[in-house]
């Protein structure tokens, strides 16, 4: 597996529900080790979101609803606890993180199917495993489409810095922000990528910057702190992120980082392009204010080994915010896989969900 290239890495070998259990490939072990751990329980699956062996928001949602079917597949016979097994199921992965919308899109939409076929528990279980290899399937195809709306944007011999990890790893397949990279990549080999460490979990060193030399594209690692410097120098044109959420508004949360390379690119007149399925869309939210920020356990910052010591004294206080909210007049277009959207986002977005054939 490591010696693919991750644009022709099958998205079941990122992640699959094959028999009666979920196999996923482990993002924390990346980039020294391709390892694939497989569960038989769906609080192996919850385990795992929560660790961050699959992340990503449309990752979320389809280790969600594969989650789901799994508990189905492992449910009693008896119909009420099936019921009670599989509630659970559906309460306990829907809240496994709380900022990324995908996981209880997808989770929702998974419950939605349990009331018709609750009698029948293997039959349950089969729509239900159908059901979330298609969510897999959907998300694949809406990437594919987001980077071929989104190369558009991208002139040639662009210099383009993306944050965190947005390509297939994230996606099950192809990528968001890697998918327009990708693209514009296929048709225009002098583009260059800029790829941003992404502290404190190193994402973007970790996953991105693997992804891209798996498929051979040229890319330059830096600190998360050179951005404002290499834009400045004019080592940067473009900036593409992926999004966890997108307001109403067209407000963006996505990996903490997005919002200062956001200001950053405003001021130097560099565009801010997000990529995002529509499933990555709360119209529910007016704004980004709304959405919840997940606060992550301290020694994700202090636990970091720095020259063989302690990056940080014993007991230090620490804040720990995953994600951070970017405003929609940075944001200079939000493509779907329905198109190119422009402000303003309340509109263009609305009509994005519509056209998706999303109530």
């Amino acid at each position: 597996m490591t010696d693919a290239r991750s644009d022709g890495l099958a998205p079941s070998d990122i992640i699959s529900l094959v028999s009666r259990e979920v196999r996923m490939l482990d993002q924390r072990r990346l980039p020294t080790e391709a390892v694939t751990i497989a569960f038989t329980d769906w609080r192996g699956v919850v385990d795992a979101i929560k660790t961050l062996a699959i992340r990503g928001a449309p990752a979320l949602g389809i280790a969600g609803a594969m989650g789901v079917a799994l508990a189905a597949l492992h449910a009693p016979d008896d119909p009420d606890r099936a019921r009670a097994e599989l509630d659970d199921a559906c309460r306990t992965l829907r809240a496994a993180r709380p900022t990324a919308v995908n996981l209880p899109w997808a989770v929702d939409r998974m419950r939605a199917l349990i009331d018709a076929h609750i009698g029948d528990i293997p039959s349950l279980a089969a729509v239900l495993s159908e059901h979330a290899r298609q969510i897999h399937d959907d998300e694949v195809e809406r990437c594919r489409r987001i980077g071929a709306h989104g190369k558009a944007l991208i002139h040639r011999g662009a210099k383009v810095l993306t944050h965190c990890n947005a390509g297939a790893l994230a996606t099950g397949g192809y990528g968001t922000a890697l998918g327009v990279i990708r693209a514009a990549f296929e048709t225009d080999p002098t583009l260059r990528v800029v790829v941003d460490e992404t502290r404190p979990l190193l994402q973007g060193a970790r996953l991105t910057a693997w992804e891209l030399a798996q498929d051979g594209i040229p890319y330059t690692l830096i600190a998360d702190n050179m951005a404002g410097a290499m834009m400045a120098a004019g080592r940067v044109t473009h900036v593409v992120v992926g999004a966890d959420r997108i307001a109403a508004n067209g407000d963006v949360v996505n990996k903490i980082g997005t919002y200062g390379v956001a200001v950053l690119a405003r001021e130097h007149g560099i565009p801010v392009i997000v990529a995002a399925p529509t499933s990555t869309l709360d119209l529910s939210l007016p704004t980004a204010a709304e959405i919840p920020i997940e606060e992550r356990m301290p020694d994700e910052i202090t636990g970091i080994d720095l020259f063989g010591m302690a990056a940080a004294p014993a007991g230090a206080s620490v804040a720990n915010p995953a994600f951070d909210r970017t405003p929609q007049h940075l944001v200079a277009a939000i493509v779907t896989e329905q198109g190119v959207h422009r402000p303003p986002y309340d509109h263009s977005l609305r009509e994005a969900w519509q056209a998706a054939g999303f109530s």
